[in-house]
């Protein structure tokens, strides 16, 4: 991707680079700008913009270890991996959790996982030869 992206994601992050060293693992997203307060990651699908949650604000949050499951949210987006017997392995190395269920679509096999924060999202293995 190059220029503007025209697609992305935030995620407020507590662990602003401890987030944005898992999703650009378990991801496969290099790291093309970084501040303070922010981390953009891109693959040639997304961008993914982790934001440091204020300090003021971030003082309230309590993330366990491990940390608790956060699925009572309106979005959950969804990454391609090569493999995710790969990804349970590295994501589990990370601090964050691929889940043992699984479903199957059209071409691919999907499971939920978890980041370090508690953050629920899909990974998806294309299945399609």
């Amino acid at each position: 991707m190059s220029g503007p992206a025209r697609a992305g994601l935030f995620i407020y992050a507590k662990e602003l680079k401890n987030i944005a060293r898992f999703y650009g693992s378990v991801a496969g997203m290099s790291n093309i700008h970084e501040t303070d307060e922010i981390i953009v990651l891109q693959s040639p699908d997304i961008q993914l913009i982790v934001h440091q949650i204020p300090e003021k604000i971030a003082a309230d949050i309590v993330i366990r270890i491990p940390p608790e499951r956060r699925e009572d949210t309106a979005l959950k987006f969804f990454f391609t991996v090569h493999s995710i017997a790969d990804v349970r392995s590295m994501a589990a190395q990370l601090g964050g959790r691929v889940f043992n269920e699984s479903w199957q679509g059209p071409g691919f096999v999907v499971c939920n996982a978890m980041d370090p924060e508690g953050n629920v999202f899909h990974i998806r293995e294309n299945t399609a030869t």
